[in-house]
Formats: structure tokens, sequence, C-alpha cells
């Protein structure tokens, strides 16, 4: 048999779902495939217990003190979303929140000199930091109000400050604050994982440090939140709105072959139905010899029956290691959820570390974080490449999703999503086009003026 479709999507990952549902809202009609029977792909959250250790071919089954394996659920790649980063309004605005529970995340700290210190976002964290010196503390919180006004088209609120040419290193020295101040504040609080900002104009750092500020402000304890149940509801939120707007999907289904015609996809075929197509989106795995290697990542997930030390007992956090700390080039950073969000059973906790490899050693280079988490239960080692197309699918008209980096919030995955979209539909991406129609304005507006109600 065969079927027409305009657009034909592979892997039900979590890029992979926002674009089908996007596109099916604008009333193209989409068929999604994924070989795996789970939601998710490579971002999926592994449920029961038993199977994450299968995957990772462990010799011994959990121990009982683990509780009930389908207590578990946990993220192959775990990240945060920052209140007021763009993945929230996306979700906001699609209106996908209605399927999902979030929760804040307890704490945020950054690693100098062996241990874990809280990141001093608001005056009064400021004010009994031991990160700031006893001048540091007015001249940071200085730094912080300029950041807070900080409007690029007005340049009264430039204070003799070039944005297009003061660098985020020269920022700093204006505001009499040295490199440790800056070290933390470009690390932890603007999320750039390596130095190469810090001689760039500071703009970038400003926008990136606000939107820590102001999440920060809108819920207190740390920027961050995270799903209830773990990373694995957003593929599926996605998917159910995409099916809303008569999107089309069979999971646990072969791809035996994405079909060309002079260069271009005209289709896929799958257990002996053709599927034809004008446009094709898919995860790496669906292409292998379209893309290209550009590093490795490790990730190390732990299973602890404790918090970690010196974090006020937080049951769930972020800790980022700046680079020179452990003399490196980028961020080594662990991210820590617990049975708060049910993702593990009760009094565990599941912490994973994530770094970009730069060595031929890559569980060396993350022991430091691995000694702030001991004693650990088990740990479970994923190495994998990161992937980016070899093209940009212009010609061919397939489009390639790049594979998810070391960075623990969702920024440099928004940007492959509005840089796909571009590609795929010629226009830009904004929000607009991905308001359900059902959404008036209204709830916008309320979404930047009043607080979002993310109680315990």
């Amino acid at each position: 048999t065969m079927q027409e479709y305009d657009i034909i999507v592979l892997g039900t990952g979590l890029k992979e779902c926002i674009l089908s549902s996007i596109l099916s809202m604008h009333g193209k009609r989409v068929l999604h495939i994924d070989k795996n029977p789970y939601f998710g792909g490579e971002i999926a959250s592994i449920t029961p217990l038993e199977q994450l250790y299968k995957r990772f071919k462990c010799p011994n089954p959990p121990s009982p003190s683990m509780g009930r394996g389908k207590d578990w659920n946990v993220d192959l790649i775990p990240k945060f979303f920052l209140v007021n980063g763009p993945m929230i309004q996306l979700l906001v605005h699609t209106d996908v929140m209605r399927y999902l529970d979030f929760k804040v995340i307890e704490g945020s700290y950054v690693y100098r000199a062996g241990r874990v210190h809280t990141v001093p976002a608001t005056e009064e964290d400021a004010l009994h930091s031991d990160l700031l010196g006893m001048f540091d503390k007015r001249r940071f919180r200085k730094l912080l109000h300029f950041i807070l006004n900080f409007e690029v088209g007005d340049h009264r609120t430039h204070q003799d400050i070039n944005p297009k040419e003061t660098t985020t290193r020269d920022l700093f020295k204006h505001f009499d604050l040295g490199p440790e101040v800056m070290e933390f504040a470009v690390h932890a609080m603007a999320l750039q994982h390596s130095e190469d900002s810090l001689d760039q104009p500071c703009t970038e750092s400003i926008k990136r440090i606000r939107v820590y500020l102001e999440s920060m402000a809108r819920v207190k304890s740390s920027p961050y939140l995270y799903p209830v149940n773990g990373l694995g509801e957003l593929p599926q939120g996605f998917a159910r709105l995409s099916a809303e707007h008569g999107g089309t999907y069979m999971v646990n289904r072969l791809v035996d072959e994405i079909v060309i015609e002079d260069g271009k996809v005209a289709g896929v075929k799958s257990q002996g139905d053709l599927f034809r197509c004008q446009q094709l989106i898919c995860g790496a795995s669906y292409v292998p010899h379209s893309v290209k290697r550009v590093g490795r990542v490790i990730r190390v997930i732990c299973i602890l029956n404790h918090p970690i030390k010196h974090t006020q007992e937080a049951s769930s956090c972020h800790i980022i290691i700046p680079q020179a700390q452990l003399h490196r080039k980028s961020d080594v950073s662990i991210s820590m959820v617990s049975c708060t969000h049910n993702v593990a059973s009760e009094g565990m906790y599941i912490a994973t570390v994530i770094t970009t490899i730069e060595t031929s050693n890559p569980e060396r280079e993350v022991q430091p974080a691995l000694e702030l988490l001991q004693p650990i239960l088990q740990k479970f080692v994923s190495i994998k490449n990161l992937v980016v197309p070899s093209e940009d699918g212009a010609k061919s008209q397939i489009f390639v999703t790049r594979s998810y980096d070391a960075t623990t919030d969702f920024e440099t995955e928004f940007e492959d999503i509005k840089d796909m979209y571009h590609r795929i539909t010629g226009t830009e991406f904004c929000f607009a086009e991905a308001r359900r129609e059902t959404n008036c304005l209204g709830q916008h507006c309320f979404y930047k003026c009043a607080p979002l109600d993310l109680s315990e």
C-alpha cells in the first residue's frame, strides 16, 4: 500500500516531536515513525530500573534497597529548564504545559577549590556568599543591577559601555570584579561552558545572566524546573499535540529504506509499506552516512542513597564545575533529581555527571565530580559521539537533528529547533507560529507578568 504525507518524521526524540507538532498545527500532514517500542529516542527516560541495568549490561540486578523497579524513571540525557528560558515559553505557547507537571529544582551550586557553594544570584545570597570578598559583594550587586536594567536599544542603560565592542572580560573589569567572580558568573549563571565567550561582545553573556536572574526571581530556590516523572514526558506531550492536529504515529516499526528520487527524498519504506513525502525530519541514527562527528560526550548516571555534601540536604540540584577548576577546556556539570520528582524510589537519588570528552581516558576526566557524590551505589557510564548533519538539507529535503551536547539546559536544543524550522519552512521561527488557536494572547501576557504556580 502507498500513502501520501507532506512530512515524515523518523524518531520520537524531543526535537523531532516538537517540530512535528508545530508543523501539524500549520496544517501539514505528518507521519511519525519510530523503530523503538518507546518514546523519546536518545532522550528517553528508562523504566523500570531493571531495564536500565539491562541496557547497560550490568551483571547483577538492582539491590533490594533500591525499592520497586517501577518507581524509577531514569533520564538517559538529563537536562533542566530555565524558568524564563525559551523552552518553557514554547511549552506555554503550544499549551503542552497542560500535559506536564513541573517542580522546582532545590539548589544551584558552583564548585570552587574542592567543594560546592551556592551560586549567589540574589542580593541576600551575595551578602552571605563565601565566593565574594567584602568589597566584591557591593560591586557584584551593582553588576546584577546593571544586567537587569540593560536594554540593547536604550543607550541610557549602557553606563559608558559600548555593548558592540565591550567584551565580557572588559565588562567585569569595568565593575572592578576579578577573574574568580567572572568564573562563577559566566559558567554557573550565563551557563557558558568554555572561556570563548570572555573575549566576545558582552551582550550574549548579559542576556544569559539576565535569564538566570529573572528565572531565579520567579521561583526562589533555583532558576530550574524539571518535569515530574522525568523528561520522557515531554516528547509524549508534543506527540499528543501533533495527534490532536491530525499527526499519525507508528512506534516499534522498522524503517527499511529512505527513498530518494533525483537527489531528493520521495518517501520511506517500512515493513512492506511505502509512505511518500515531500520532506523528511530525522535523528542521526536513521541516516548515519549524512552526519559528521564533532566530539564526544560522557555521561555517568549514579544511583545514591543520600543527598550531595554541602547542598543543604537538597533533594534536587544543579552543580557546575568550571573548567579552570580542573585544568580543562570545558565545564563538568552534575544534575541531581530524586523521589520528589517521581523518578526514583523513596530515599533514593539519581545524579548524572556530564562533560565534553577531551582525552583518551574520559572516566578520569569526571573523577573529581564523582568524588563529590560518594558513596555511589551503582553507576552507568555512557560515551556518545556528538554528531551534526553534514549538509543543510536544501537539496535532499532531509533535515537531521544534532545530537544532544554536554550542556544541562535546553538552550542549544532550542537553537537547533529554530534553525531546522527555518530550513524546513523557509520562515523564521517565532512563538506566535507555535500558538495553539485556543490560546488567547492573555495566556502569554499572564506568563510574562504573573509567577507560574509551581508550589511544591
